[in-house]
């Protein structure tokens, strides 16, 4: 459990750091290196002068844990925790600070990437590569001042490769366990007044059954991509630059109907295909006292699920849904002064989506249509980011949206925060409100839809401290956090969606960076999170939420130890989580043990054209489960190789 005693000894413990240091006299002031991040306030600033809890994944990070799928990059980040349904390809959601999976904004190059024809609106991370990724930036807490739905718990901000410099062509195969292999090849470069960034690849693998052999199932589920992804972009004169960004994935994935005991379907069949672009202009003018960027971006997934008759399934079914959303924003940044940026905007997005879902039984056929419908909303921020005696850091927002359905909804933003130059310590706190529009789905579904659906709403806090000393060698910090959601969407007695459920979730966050040499960096972290159902008169009522681990830990070493070769080494460690077999009716709330998994990656650059690369993953082969019934990888290897010409 969280007490107040354990929050006040890490305050008391970084309170007596900067009392030490304090008293050091100015030839020993520690002024700390740190990243500069554009998602707390989209405006470019260094994290020392940020409140908001965030962190970075930049290009060395990408390369040197030599991750395949963006899920597995996150995983060693604290406040993030998953869940996937049976390995490689099949559904996997995120939970930031224990909130639902559709609580947190997925941004790609600016493009809102929750999916429109989902119940929920989240986003399936299965189906992203880190293909041509350039940084990661993960921004915690409720964040809709700035970026409105979708982002009530968070926003993961992915940012592609701008092509620099001359030509670099590559080329990259890899294979492995499960008969699992990728071919990659790609275009980085400029040219005149041009840059072009471009990447396509293939991936497949055999698998394994998602439903877990632990239970009987021996069924392989296999699964197949192939993705594309772009950024071209042109500097057209001194004040204005255009870019061009473009992916398009398609996906074929083996599913298991539910996991545990006769969960195999030899017969179930997921297909994706998944485009997104957009266009923008980013004009500067008067010095730079005013940028101005323009955008229209648009999305369309396209999912479709069947299975037939089986031995452990007596029916058969057929599904689609397609989705799109249209979105036009338009943002300004006044730089006053260098203690002044004012940031203003307004965007809008129209979102369509139509489905249908056909059963096929012995017992008889359903079927459930959803009619082609449309939503719009329409919103303008403001923020004031100001700084005083460079001291004191502050940001202070507020947002206003219209729906054409529920209405208008505003939300609101304040994020201060203090350094002590001389100690290196800097003190921090946020207070925010999110909201998430229904789906197209809870408002207009025949059966399940209902169009006076108001938002769901949160609130949270954190505030925290961090530490940085010793040249810049190491740091250290700690969050406390607390979110309260109301108005969640559930269902009343004939299945009608209602804004009934709330939910609360609190925590503390950890975080140590140590750097003794140049070529060594060791990362570790800690979440505890606690989660709570507040819904009144349901059976979950006093539960924590499903699927959330209340303990999460990540240790990670980096090493180069000569000048073309690298090892990563990552151990992390996930504490028990609740869950329930939906396979029994009432589903049944069970418990699943807690894991620790070992992975091990290494690279070394044979000449300046060529790289040898490879990872261990599992190495201890530990049996685990994320969701109740479906299986995880076991020990697996992958070995490569890549041109660079």
């Amino acid at each position: 459990m969280l007490s107040l005693k354990s929050l006040f000894a890490f305050f008391v413990l970084f309170s007596a750091l900067h009392a030490v240091f304090a008293q050091q006299d100015d030839t020993q002031k520690v002024y700390p290196l740190s990243d500069v991040v554009v998602t707390a306030t989209r405006t470019y600033t260094p994290t020392i002068e940020l409140a908001s809890s965030v962190s970075v994944i930049d290009s060395a990070m990408i390369s040197n844990r030599m991750k395949t799928n963006v899920y597995e990059l996150l995983q060693s980040e604290y406040g993030l925790s998953f869940s996937q349904q049976g390995g490689p390809g099949k559904l996997t959601n995120v939970y930031t600070r224990g909130s639902n999976t559709s609580h947190t904004m997925i941004l790609i190059d600016g493009i809102k990437m929750n999916m429109v024809n989902d119940p929920a609106n989240f986003f399936d991370f299965s189906t992203l590569p880190v293909d041509n990724i350039e940084r990661i930036e993960i921004l915690r807490g409720p964040q809709s001042t700035l970026y409105g739905s979708d982002a009530m718990a968070g926003v993961i901000n992915i940012i592609t490769k701008k092509g620099t410099g001359s030509n670099d062509f590559f080329i990259s195969t890899d294979g492995g366990s499960y008969n699992t292999y990728k071919g990659l090849v790609g275009l980085n470069g400029s040219y005149n007044m041009m840059n072009y960034s471009v990447t396509m690849s293939r991936w497949r693998t055999d698998g394994f059954s998602s439903a877990s052999e632990k239970y009987g199932n021996t069924e392989k589920d296999g699964a197949a991509s192939s993705y594309l992804t772009a950024r071209i972009g042109a500097k057209v004169s001194e004040f204005l630059n255009v870019n061009f960004y473009g992916r398009f994935n398609k996906m074929d994935a083996d599913y298991d109907q539910f996991g545990g005991e006769f969960g195999d379907d030899p017969t179930f069949i997921f297909n994706l295909e998944e485009q997104a672009y957009r266009g923008e202009a980013i004009l500067t003018l008067f010095d730079g006292l005013w940028n101005q960027k323009a955008g229209v971006s648009f999305t369309r997934n396209l999912r479709k699920y069947k299975f037939d008759e089986s031995l452990n399934n007596p029916a058969s079914s057929r599904s689609l849904y397609d989705g799109k959303r249209l979105k036009s924003d338009w943002q300004n940044i006044i730089n006053l002064n260098e203690d002044n940026v004012f940031v203003a905007g307004i965007e809008t997005e129209e979102e369509k989506a139509i489905g249908e879902y056909l059963y096929f039984s012995s017992f008889g056929d359903f079927e459930s249509l959803f009619p082609q419908n449309k939503s719009r909303t329409t919103g303008a921020y403001f923020q004031h980011q100001f700084r005083f005696d460079n001291n004191f850091f502050n940001s202070i927002g507020v947002r206003y949206d219209n729906h054409n359905r529920f209405g208008s909804v505003v939300t609101y933003r304040i994020a201060p925060a203090y350094v002590f130059w001389q100690t290196g310590t800097k003190i921090k706190a946020t207070f925010g409100t999110g909201f998430k529009a229904p789906s197209l789905f809870y408002l207009f579904d025949p059966g399940f839809g209902n169009s006076d659906l108001n938002p769901e709403k949160s609130f949270g806090w954190d505030a925290g401290i961090e530490q940085f000393f010793i040249n810049n060698s190491f740091s250290a910090g700690i969050n406390y956090f607390r979110t309260t959601f109301k108005d969640l969407f559930g269902f009343d007695e004939n299945f009608r969606t209602i804004n009934i459920n709330k939910a609360e979730s609190k925590g503390i966050e950890v975080f140590i960076t140590v750097k003794p040499l140049e070529t060594l960096t060791v990362n570790s972290n800690y979440t505890f999170t606690q989660t709570k159902d507040l819904s009144k008169g349901t059976v979950d009522e006093g539960e924590a939420l499903l699927r959330r681990p209340m303990h999460k830990a990540s240790l990670s070493v980096n090493y180069n130890f000569i000048p073309d070769a690298n090892v990563y080494v990552e151990i992390s460690y996930a504490g028990q989580r609740d869950d329930k077999n939906f396979s029994v009716f009432p589903a049944e709330r069970i418990n699943l043990s807690d894991y620790t998994l070992i992975n091990l990656a290494a690279s070394y650059d044979v000449f300046t054209f060529l790289r040898i690369y490879g990872k261990l993953e599992n190495l201890t082969n530990k049996y685990y489960e994320e969701v109740f019934g479906y299986a995880t990888p076991g020990f697996s290897g992958t070995l490569g190789l890549k041109f660079t010409l």
